[in-house]
C-alpha cells in the first residue's frame, strides 16, 4: 500500500474551501479533469481525466467544513482519501491523506510517487481557484 499526505494552510475561509472541494458541479478549476458524472447524488460519482480515464468514488464521511472521505477505485488502484479542514487565524489548514493499493504488480513501485504528484497538482489547482475567487473585481 502506498500513502501520501499533504498539509498546507491556504488564505481562504473554510466555507469557501469546503464548497470548492466538495462540489461535483464546479470542477473547472481542476486541471486534470474533463468531467464528473454523478452516479448517486451525495454518495457516488465518477471522475474522468482529460485522457478519458475513469475513477469511481464513494463518499464515506461528509462532515461539513471539517472532514470529507471517500473510497476510490479504477482499473489500476483501489484506495481511500481523507480530507481534514481546520479554520486558522490566517485561513484554513488542509490535511489530505491518500492511501492506495496498486492492482497491477508493475505499478507498485511507482504508486507513492504518483500519489504525491497528484496531491501536488490538486493543491496547486485549489490554491489558484481560491486566489481567483478572492481577487478584487476590476
Amino acid at each position: 500500500m502506498a500513502e501520501a499526505n499533504r498539509k498546507e494552510e491556504v488564505n481562504a475561509d473554510i466555507a469557501a474551501v469546503w464548497d470548492l472541494i466538495t462540489s461535483l458541479e464546479n470542477y473547472s478549476w481542476r486541471s486534470d479533469l474533463d468531467r464528473i458524472e454523478i452516479l448517486e447524488p451525495g454518495r457516488t460519482f465518477r471522475e474522468y481525466t482529460r485522457d478519458g480515464f475513469a475513477t469511481t468514488f464513494t463518499i464515506t464521511v461528509c462532515k461539513p467544513m471539517n472532514r470529507y472521505e471517500f473510497d476510490m477505485e479504477n482499473e489500476n488502484i483501489q484506495g481511500h482519501w481523507i480530507g481534514i479542514l481546520e479554520q486558522t487565524q490566517r485561513g484554513t489548514m488542509l490535511d489530505f491523506t491518500e492511501k492506495v493499493t496498486a492492482k497491477k504488480v508493475w505499478m507498485k513501485p511507482f504508486a507513492g510517487m504518483y500519489l504525491a504528484t497528484q496531491q501536488k497538482v490538486y493543491m496547486e489547482d485549489l490554491k489558484k481557484a481560491l486566489n481567483a475567487a478572492n481577487a478584487p473585481a476590476d
